[in-house]
């Protein structure tokens, strides 16, 4: 979406934004706007909205948060590029980029920012990934090379690490305290599916019970995962 301004030849390229806290939707439009080559065209608290917006306003650029409510922005943006290979999508959130910088990155995004960043790191990964670029920090593009380097997979690697997308999904919510029943609620999966990525979550953590599993998920979620 590019739009002309006034009757004058000065164009803003639209933004699309995906968060569940109106605050940080009102905070970034605010920021957005006052840009004289951006504009907000929309925004959305979860994917249905999500989806819709951007189907009717067609952004250029898409700001999306790991963390929507009971769901993964990681899912949104997986289905986002594939419906809208020229949105470029960056990824906005309070989650240590360490961990999801990479895996947004496989989903199609084309930015990482975390939210206690400057406004300037938001609006330069806008007009980055505008320019058709990647903007990530520079300590992810060094573990980046170095994984690449490396032949293998290091044994030290941890086991939060080794969950698929889907499986740290669920790890999440159980370490907000959603059961595997109201997961699958969430999540629109049978409880049965919700079992087998438990299970399979369970012999990566090296554990034999889902009791233990909540443990793990609920320290790492008291360590890492602050609203």
């Amino acid at each position: 979406m590019t739009s002309n301004i006034s009757g004058t030849t000065a164009h803003k390229h639209g933004v699309f934004i995906v968060d569940d806290h109106p605050l940080v939707r009102e905070g970034l439009t605010n920021l957005i706007n006052r840009q004289a080559d951006l504009i907000v065209c929309g925004e959305a608290k979860d994917s249905p909205e999500a989806i819709a917006g951007i189907t009717k306003e067609r952004p250029d650029v898409a700001i999306i948060d790991i963390s929507l409510a009971n769901e993964s922005g990681l899912e949104l943006i997986k289905h986002l590029v594939k419906q809208f290979p020229q949105l470029a999508v960056v990824v906005l959130s309070m989650h240590d980029e360490a961990l999801y910088a990479e895996r947004a990155l496989r989903a199609g995004a084309r930015g990482y920012v975390m939210k206690h960043e400057t406004s300037k790191s938001v609006l330069a990964s806008i007009r980055r990934v505008l320019a058709g670029d990647i903007y990530i920090s520079e300590r992810i593009v060094n573990r980046m090379a170095i994984r690449l380097t490396t032949a293998r997979r290091s044994a030290a690697t941890s086991p939060v690490e080794r969950l698929s997308d889907r499986e740290l999904e669920i790890f999440r919510l159980l370490g907000q305290g959603r059961t595997p029943s109201e997961i699958a609620g969430d999540l629109n999966l049978s409880l049965k599916t919700v079992q087998a990525y438990c299970a399979r979550a369970k012999e990566k953590f090296g554990v034999t019970s889902l009791t233990e599993l909540l443990r793990a998920a609920i320290r790492w979620d008291d360590a890492s995962h602050v609203k």
